[in-house]
């Protein structure tokens, strides 16, 4: 079916009753069904949080959610996606992203005060890219009724009427209590607010849909706001990239397989769907060691993941104990990998002599790698591609990360650029690498040549095609359950201020 709008740069915002409701996912799949009908659609977040980030094609970094809104649109991905986007770290607040590129640390009172001047840029974000697209698909942050924040909010309702863009909101049945999320919602905010929300929709229903009928009826009469469809739980979910440490609660994880990979879930854990595809090989045994826990004596392979706060999260590694659990992993014969984060972290020594991550200087590594890093004020922010130089398989990923890594390891380097560059280092008895790149496992090959370095076989699982699968699943699963020719005409008739 192609559907052309009556005009360009048409825009309709989805805000949520609260965190984790299911925005990002609605909106990615959301861009799939548009887009199918032949639409430009461009997906757009004035304000995200999140470690979990992605490189844009044009050189800066986005949260992970708009580069899966935008996959799922079939477009490239911008800095202008996600103009705002903060990276929590430990002692100095939070990584502040403005249009790609790093503006500065701010705790979370101090950046209140940023607010009303960042709205320039998230306006200025948003303009760009409507002047671009049939259909602007935009995800607000958190809750829609932050109503303590409302004064300097440039994620909801603050954005919504200063760009006059029409709100549909999305509670969440799964959680409880949707009738008094939503209801609630429109008890709370302002009549000025109220009058930008165009219909709500429910999300994650499971069971006989008939049984809500009567409570769609009730929202819709106390709020006088249009009932558009009630969605009933997509179990395929989990299959796509997430964006929030905490789904990673939620992964099913294969409790039979014969190969076991141990992921120490660090406090800054960032850049944590490099593990999506190992998570999905149904020989693998993925599992994600909280604190308190040991690392499994029966891994076969153990990974650091990256990390938004490296030093931070090696102290809480040694005081876990998980350096000794780790130490002893090496002496079995057993496989260590650390991934940007994580590879500073298998060093001798990370120093942070301008302060970058707080107030610590260095820190001794774990010294399982022949290498030190020294944290720098400038960050590298790219897209590779290259080949693993032991067994020549392609990949394609990215470079995130702040600090300068030397060593004699490095001589036996784990990757080759197609720049001619080369990343990693490897111990001199083979069982230690660590490297910048992020998205490695993502190549059905690469995946393949890390789990024959540990003895395992990768099945036939194809990652990528799995990711274009079930974006095209989550869209029929929306146009079943949503009226999206109403929700179509909505963005097309946004109320006038």
């Amino acid at each position: 079916m192609t559907t052309q709008p009556p005009a360009r740069g048409l825009a309709l915002m989805i805000q949520g009753t609260g965190s984790d409701v299911g925005k990002s996912l609605i909106v990615a799949g959301l861009c799939r069904v548009f887009a199918r009908r032949g639409l430009r659609v461009l997906p757009f977040k004035p304000q995200n949080m999140s470690n979990n980030a992605a490189v844009t094609s044009d050189g800066g970094e986005i949260g992970r959610a708009q580069a899966l809104q935008a996959r799922a649109a079939g477009v490239p991905t911008s800095v202008h996606m996600n103009p705002v986007l903060l990276k929590p770290q430990s002692m100095v607040g939070s990584q502040v992203i403005v249009q790609g590129k790093i503006a500065g640390n701010a705790k979370a009172r101090e950046y209140q005060d940023w607010k009303p001047r960042l709205m320039g840029a998230v306006l200025d974000s948003f303009s760009r890219l409507r002047a671009e697209a049939d259909l602007v698909l935009i995800e607000g942050a958190g809750s829609a009724a932050e109503v303590n924040l409302r004064a300097n909010d440039i994620a909801n309702m603050g954005f919504a009427r200063a760009a006059n863009v029409p709100v549909i909101l999305l509670g969440d049945i799964d959680r409880g209590g949707v009738i008094a999320q939503i209801v609630g919602t429109k008890t709370v905010i302002s009549p000025e607010d109220d009058a930008m929300i165009k219909g709500f929709l429910v999300n994650r229903f499971r069971g006989d849909p008939t049984l809500f009928e009567s409570g769609m009826t009730i929202i819709a009469e106390k709020t006088g706001w249009q009932s558009l469809g009630l969605i009933l739980h997509f179990a395929a979910a989990g299959r796509l990239p997430a964006e929030d440490a905490v789904a990673l609660d939620k992964r099913t994880r294969s409790a039979d397989a014969p190969v076991t990979i141990a992921v120490p879930m660090l406090p800054h854990i960032s850049n944590f769907d490099d593990l999506d595809p190992l998570k999905s090989e149904p020989g693998v045994r993925l599992v994600l060691v909280r604190r308190g826990e040991p690392l499994p004596a029966d891994a076969n392979l153990v990974i650091l993941p990256g990390s938004k706060a490296t030093i931070s999260d090696l102290n809480a590694f040694r005081s876990e104990g998980w350096d000794i659990d780790l130490k002893a992993h090496v002496r079995r014969g057993g496989h260590v990998l650390g991934i940007c984060g994580g590879y500073q972290m298998l060093g001798h020594r990370i120093d942070d002599p301008d302060g970058m991550e707080g107030d610590s200087t260095g820190v001794p590594g774990l010294g399982l790698l022949d290498v030190g890093t020294v944290m720098t004020q400038e960050k590298t922010l790219s897209a590779v591609t290259g080949i693993h130089i032991g067994t020549h398989a392609p990949f394609s990923g990215y470079e995130m990360h702040i600090g300068r890594t030397t060593g004699l390891d490095l001589d036996r380097p784990v990757l080759h650029m197609q720049d001619g560059r080369q990343d990693g280092a490897s111990s001199p008895n083979g069982l230690v690498k660590g490297v910048y790149v992020h998205g490695l496992f993502n190549n059905d090959q690469q995946r393949a040549s890390w789990l024959d370095w540990i003895g395992a076989q990768s099945s036939d699982y194809a990652y990528e095609q799995d990711v274009e699968t079930t974006l095209d699943a989550l869209a029929d699963h929306l146009e079943a359950c949503i009226d999206c020719d109403l929700l179509l005409s909505l963005a097309a008739k946004p109320s006038a201020q």
